[in-house]
């Protein structure tokens, strides 16, 4: 079971974006590997570290694993926060440090070291159908991204010689100040364009369309995001590929509403259905099912059918259908009907009498949400 990132990085779930960060600097700074020659546990410490940042450290990605915790974002296609390597933790650290350790600092991300360069993200919005969302689905997904032409050759870069970057000393107060900055003329990939293929830009990328199949599990949300990792844009030279953002959007049901993981419909009936009671057959998502509405059954009344929703993106089981009956009252009577409902004004039978066993609406509503 994966270990949980609050803890990963010792805070509170309350913890604020400060402290996270905070946190996460120290963690880093205890297992970084230059600080541990060797030592294969502190660099898995250091990658635990830097992959809970990345999910904490980023608002968005904290809503969704405060809600549905590691399921949000691990999946068998490479979604989410894991499976970070070095290249990412340490362009991340340049988040996080500046340039604090630039020049003389840890030669693992700031020493002179070379850096790889990151393809740009590519974000793609997958329309699904509520159907599709109960029960998971697989989808084909045609894109346009950067791709390295085959005939594109570099060389070292002669600006900063391949290291990725440039050193520049500024005098100050306390002395004479060295700093590292990120190359200008290649970007900080050590490596410079010598044969542009016809059609290529000017990193000697070219569009390719592809087809990509992705998995996309059930019960994700409307407005989620998942990561397809490497699946963006290439990156020139010997750099590594950018991730895939896949933007869930739910189409709406005609039929059915969601609210978490249950499911509300409304289900009308008429006066004589409402009086007499009747076995009906509704739609829901796998199928059909057959209900009975007990005779002087009320308007208002929620029929709650158990494990009819929405199964739970973190595996904790499935949401429920919740039945709001509706007695439609008719707007148009005949003669002969308009006198039987005359006749019924004064029947004992047909006067409202609430027992005080019928709950109210303020009850039904709790009832609903529990």
């Amino acid at each position: 079971m994966k270990e949980d990132y609050y803890d990963i990085l010792g805070v509170s779930k309350s913890a604020s974006a400060g402290e996270i960060k905070k946190a996460y600097r120290k963690k880093a700074i205890q297992f970084h590997p230059d600080k541990n020659p060797g030592d294969t546990q502190a660099e898995q410490n250091f990658k635990k570290a830097a992959e809970a940042y990345e999910v904490l450290g980023d608002q968005q990605k904290r809503q969704q694993y405060d809600q549905f915790g590691h399921s949000a974002f691990d999946g068998s296609q490479g979604f989410g926060g894991g499976g970070m390597n070095m290249d990412d933790i340490f362009s991340q650290f340049g988040d996080i440090f500046g340039s604090a350790f630039g020049g003389g600092g840890f030669g693992g991300f700031g020493g002179g070291g070379r850096r790889a360069v990151k393809g740009a993200n590519l974000r793609v919005r997958v329309k699904l159908t509520l159907e599709e969302l109960v029960l998971g689905v697989e989808k084909k997904i045609k894109i346009k991204r950067k791709v390295q032409a085959p005939d594109a050759r570099f060389s070292t870069c002669g600006t900063c010689n391949g290291s990725g970057q440039t050193m520049r000393i500024t005098n100050t107060v306390l002395g004479r100040m060295q700093t590292a900055t990120t190359c200008p003329t290649c970007g900080g990939s050590g490596q410079s364009l010598v044969n542009r293929p016809a059609g290529s830009d000017a990193n000697g990328l070219i569009s390719k369309e592809e087809t990509v199949e992705v998995t996309i599990p059930a019960g994700v949300e409307d407005g989620m995001q998942l990561k397809l990792s490497g699946k963006g844009n290439e990156a020139p030279g010997n750099g590594i590929s950018g991730d895939m953002i896949i933007l869930i959007q739910v189409l709406e049901h005609k039929t059915l509403k969601r609210e978490g993981d249950n499911l509300h419909m409304d289900l009308y009936i008429s006066l004589p259905e409402a009086v007499l009671g009747i076995s009906k057959e509704i739609q829901v998502i796998k199928g059909s099912v057959r209900i009975r509405l007990d005779a002087g059954i009320q308007s208002g009344k929620i029929l709650r059918l158990k494990g009819k929703g929405i199964p739970s993106l973190n595996g904790y089981g499935t949401g429920d259908l919740l039945v709001h009956v509706n007695v439609w009252t008719p707007q148009h009577l005949s003669k002969e009907q308009k006198q039987f409902f005359d006749a019924m004004m004064t029947d004992e039978n047909f006067i409202p009498d609430p027992k005080k066993g019928e709950k109210s609406f303020f009850d039904k509503v709790k009832d609903m949400f529990s």
